[in-house]
């Protein structure tokens, strides 16, 4: 699978190539240009969103932050939307629910194969 996403010139990178902390980076601003581009303070977000202004000042930075903290500035914006065109629920395939006679998979086998290639999580 090859992702890609736009940045500042509209050129696309990959993101693959990207450290962690850039990609975080990248988020931050474009969590900044969003706001930026609905005319909000940082203090009317931080109202909306139920956090201090710091902590969004904090995010905008580029300092590290939880996922519970970008959740609520998404709702704050109206834009929970984002997270399911993100990542959209899988489902279960039917294939597998015929297998397992209708119950849902609770949890992973692993693959036999080394996966030296594969993320540590």
């Amino acid at each position: 699978m090859y992702i890609c996403i736009y940045f500042k010139k509209n050129s696309i990178m990959n993101l693959y190539n990207l450290s962690d902390t850039d990609i975080f980076l990248e988020l931050a601003h474009r969590v900044k240009k969003r706001r930026l581009n609905l005319n909000i303070t940082q203090e009317e977000l931080s109202n909306k969103a139920g956090l201090h202004v710091q902590t969004i000042k904090n995010f905008e930075a580029g300092k590290t932050t939880n996922l519970l903290t970008f959740i609520q500035i998404l709702r704050a914006f109206g834009d929970l939307d984002a997270l399911d065109s993100f990542l959209p629920d899988p489902g279960v395939s039917p294939i597998q629910l015929l297998k397992l006679k209708g119950k849902e998979r609770e949890r992973a086998s692993g693959n036999s194969k080394d996966n030296t290639n594969e993320s540590s999580w």
